[in-house]
């Protein structure tokens, strides 16, 4: 496959049906605004609505045509090419030795015509370095099938090749279902993912859309200010009995917890709508989504680091969520939940598969430096602490109160970090668990480690702790208030663990 190639033609209709909704879907509201305001105008402009509409059609139909006939591919010996562009050509490469994954991704269009977007993940900029879109399923699994091998150093199979040139789908690679999640799942899964962004939705759509109602919203809301309308409300709840006003507020709460929970049970079936992760011969593979259709297959061997986490809540009724950082992901580009609303049984073999071993109680934890807590407690307990004396003295006792009060829960909550906060080291891998209420875990392959540093602030090299910080893919595993000694001799292992390695001779 070293010849030029053209994306699939229905893509022309991806990119006119997207183009023509951001044009068209606003026209209709300002024609249909412009007829509800003022008739007789309506009536002149009337005549050239439906000339305007095919003459936007058109542009947009022109314009997708060029789109695909100036774009073409190449999966080459050394890189994968895309060039495009209609007035001014764009061409990009990227060699195989800096592909980390090739991913599939289905919008709703795309899916409905049977296409995927391909993403060559690189890890770097936080970004894909390159994306096509669209080809056919068929096509789609083919080059993911080819880029892999080629970067692997193989050649790609048969079997797959004769796939793609028949037209039909490439077998998907046989495994087994580590992790699933079924409707109950799912509808459980969101309850707990509360969200309030229905409202942000609203706002935001009355902004774009206001000229639609038949008053001026702003101005409503502002003579609802000047009429006293809100004070007027609340003097109407004090004149209610105490049972009457802890009714209103507890509606006024349920309505809002209700709100939340409908919303995250919506946004959870969206984004993981029939989630599945295999392991297959090529790797973890995991597809999910509703409207969005992902298919991203992991190399077990790039898999560089283990992320467990679970909520205030969730944690009481024992649900964890897992992902991965990988070779492929950049400052947290990429999202490899593997298994995000999971229990503790069902996530264990996954990080077995993953090469992990999930840490207990029996793991040799160590806790940070207690002057290190000790410092964090004073320095954010001071302003508050000394804004409560202030207030005090002045005569406003209960402010002052509330002010103290703040400054004993900072200190506490310093107090319990430092109780719940560790680190461990074992021969394979570094540990760390951090927070108390919702704690978070993060286990990294020592070998698979990319950096080691040791930093000190003013404060810190005064008191005798530091920060150590192993670099990673998806960002930094850090060390607060650890002893130099303790950091020293976490590094010293962890260098020896990546020197003993000849990293010539791991997969790429």
């Amino acid at each position: 496959m070293h010849e030029w190639l053209r994306v699939n033609p229905l893509s022309m209709a991806v990119q006119m049906l997207r183009t023509l909704g951001s044009a068209i879907v606003p026209a209709a509201f300002v024609i249909f605004g412009a007829g509800t305001q003022d008739s007789e105008k309506f009536a002149e402009i009337a005549p050239w609505i439906i000339p305007v509409l095919v003459v936007i059609i058109g542009v947009n139909l022109l314009g997708a045509w060029l789109g695909w006939v100036r774009l073409r591919y190449r999966v080459g010996e050394a890189d994968v090419r895309v060039e495009q562009g209609i007035l001014s050509r764009q061409a990009r490469s990227v060699p195989y030795e800096r592909i980390q994954d090739v991913s599939l991704e289905q919008k709703l269009i795309p899916r409905l015509l049977g296409l995927v977007e391909v993403k060559f993940e690189t890890g770097a900029g936080g970004k894909e370095e390159l994306k096509l879109s669209y080809v056919s399923e068929a096509e789609g699994e083919k080059l993911r099938e080819t880029v892999r091998a080629l970067v692997e150093g193989e050649t790609a199979a048969p079997a797959v090749a004769a796939a793609g040139e028949a037209g039909e789908p490439a077998a998907e690679p046989t495994g087994e279902t580590l992790f699933a999640m079924d409707t109950r799942r799912l509808f459980v899964f969101g309850l707990f993912n509360f969200s309030l962004v229905v409202f942000a939705v609203l706002i935001g759509a009355l902004q774009q859309f206001e000229f639609l109602l038949p008053f001026d919203l702003w101005d409503y809301l502002a003579d609802l200010f000047r009429q006293d309308t809100i004070a007027q409300a609340g003097d109407a709840l004090a004149g209610y009995t105490l049972v009457a006003q802890i009714a209103a507020i507890a509606y006024a709460v349920v309505a809002v917890v209700v709100v939340g929970m409908a919303s995250g049970v919506v946004r959870t079936f969206v984004q993981d709508w029939q989630f599945r992760l295999d392991r297959t011969a090529k790797g973890f593979r995991r597809r999910r989504g509703l409207l969005t259709r992902t298919d991203v297959v992991m190399p077990v061997h790039r898999v560089q680091a283990l992320v467990l986490k679970t909520g205030i809540i969730r944690r009481r009724f024992g649900w964890y969520g897992l992902s991965f950082i990988s070779l492929a992901q950049d400052a947290g580009s990429a999202n490899h939940d593997v298994a995000p609303f999971a229990k503790m049984e069902e996530i264990a073999p996954i990080a077995r598969e993953a090469g992990f071993t999930l840490p207990g109680e029996s793991a040799d934890w160590h806790r940070a430096s207690a002057d290190y807590y000790f410092d964090r407690a004073v320095l954010q307990a001071l302003v508050p602490g000394a804004a409560a004396m202030a207030a005090i003295v002045l005569g406003y006792t209960l402010v002052g109160l509330l002010l103290a009060a703040l400054a004993g829960v900072l200190v506490v909550g310093e107090y319990f970090l430092w109780r719940f906060v560790r680190h461990a080291l074992d021969p394979q891998q570094v540990m760390s668990r951090v927070g108390w209420l919702a704690p978070r875990w993060q286990i990294a392959n020592r070998v698979k480690l990319h950096s080691v540093e040791i930093a000190q602030g003013p404060l810190a090299r005064r008191r005798g702790y530091c920060t150590l910080r192993f670099g990673l893919a998806g960002g930094r595993l850090s060390f607060r208030g650890l002893s130099l000694d303790d950091a020293r001799a976490m590094r010293a292992a962890v260098l020896d663990s990546i020197a003993a390695v000849d990293f010539a001779h791991l997969p790429r």
